[in-house]
């Protein structure tokens, strides 16, 4: 029997369980009964960037952004329309540097638009730089194995 997966809710950040094969299905949470995916980026507080990288089994794609770079706010359309081609293999989540200059610390953002892919809690790639949706898929996949 396979273990359960969870899937951290974006709207009330209830931890969830279900079979990895449901993940495709529009799953919806046990607690509040809205969409576990919705097709765009999250945007996360440090508290609940904690909450998604730690709880979720399914890897988690960070954009370290601010309001004030040209690049981030062009990557920014990109980076939604990944997240419709992404979702529900992977959770993305967007962190303003600005609003959480702690996680910007902990984990050296130096420059950005910074994009950090986690797998079971742990960084597992970064890449600096704006990109396109296409390529942004690829590199995600390219580590997502």
């Amino acid at each position: 029997m396979t273990e359960p997966t969870h899937i951290v809710c974006p709207h009330c950040d209830a931890v969830n369980r279900m079979p990895h094969s449901r993940l495709a299905d529009a799953p919806t949470c046990g607690k509040c009964t809205q969409p576990l995916f919705t097709g765009r980026p999250l945007d996360v507080d440090s508290a609940r960037f904690e909450r998604h990288i730690g709880r979720n089994d399914i890897p988690v794609l960070v954009d370290f952004w601010a309001e004030w770079c040209g690049p981030c706010k062009m990557m920014a359309p990109a980076y939604a329309q990944a997240a419709g081609q992404l979702e529900p293999a992977v959770r993305l989540l967007k962190v303003d540097t600005e609003r959480a200059q702690d996680l910007s610390a902990r984990f050296a953002i130096r420059s950005i638009p910074t994009l950090a892919l986690f797998k079971g809690g742990r960084e597992v790639a970064r890449q600096s730089g704006a990109m396109d949706a296409v390529r942004l898929s690829a590199w995600v996949r390219q580590h997502i194995g």
